[in-house]
């Protein structure tokens, strides 16, 4: 699974000056993305920015090695929830990382890429629960009692949103973030602290709707009516 660029090279560079791509971030890119990005380049006659990525198609590797950021296995994700991930970056770089431009950068946990309109969600590690061999992790659930006030807020429905076209669509991807959570408190509201995102795991998971709770499972074939609202 590659990473996604935005295809409008305007917006790319408006948001990602061609200086801050170095040789080294555009070589931790796909040989897609790279493609996609020295397009970009050429058409705003980004010369230098044109040659990195020439030379960082030169030394990328061919065929099914360049493919990366595979879902992991549901054993080596357990072990990667119990040990600090090797590199951790901001949540907002990693959505857009993955071509995605959040609504309200310091509030937004999920975002529609421009590119297909795929939908990509935060999810916060420690809360990925393991049931029955697959790996379930509660998206969205309405805020009854006063229980769940975050479900109300902006950030909250837009979550609910995009809950709803993941359904649709059948798939969408997750990212995992790493903190300290506050009793009582929802990390999407508010942590203790963040940590960041894993750079190097994207999940690939299906959304399941079970009353009005949204589930994000991955790790076995869901079964045949999961995109089917239930009762």
């Amino acid at each position: 699974m590659s990473t996604v660029l935005p295809t409008d090279p305007q917006r790319l560079f408006k948001r990602e000056p061609s200086k801050e791509w170095t040789a080294e971030r555009i070589g931790g890119l796909s040989v897609e993305d790279i493609k996609q990005l020295r397009a970009n380049a050429e058409r705003l006659n980004e010369v230098e920015l044109v040659a990195l990525c020439s030379e960082a198609l030169k030394a990328a590797p061919a065929g099914p090695a360049t493919r990366r950021r595979a879902t992991p296995s549901r054993a080596s994700l357990r072990t990667s929830l119990q040990t600090k991930p090797r590199k951790l970056i901001p949540r907002t770089r990693a959505f857009q990382a993955r071509g995605v431009w959040l609504q309200d950068p310091g509030k937004s946990w999920s975002g529609v890429r421009l590119a297909d309109g795929s939908v990509v969600m935060a999810l916060w590690a420690t809360a990925v629960a393991f049931v029955n061999g697959s790996c379930n992790y509660l998206l969205w659930r309405p805020n009854v009692g006063g229980e769940r006030p975050w479900s109300d807020t902006p950030a909250g429905k837009e979550r609910l949103d995009h809950c709803k076209r993941a359904l649709e669509r059948g798939c969408a991807e997750g990212l995992l973030v790493y903190g300290e959570t506050l009793d009582g408190r929802l990390p999407e509201d508010r942590a203790y602290s963040v940590h960041g995102v894993d750079a190097e795991t994207v999940l690939a998971f299906a959304v399941e709707r079970r009353g009005a709770e949204y589930w994000a499972v991955w790790g076995k074939a869901a079964a045949p009516d999961a995109r089917q609202p239930q009762a």
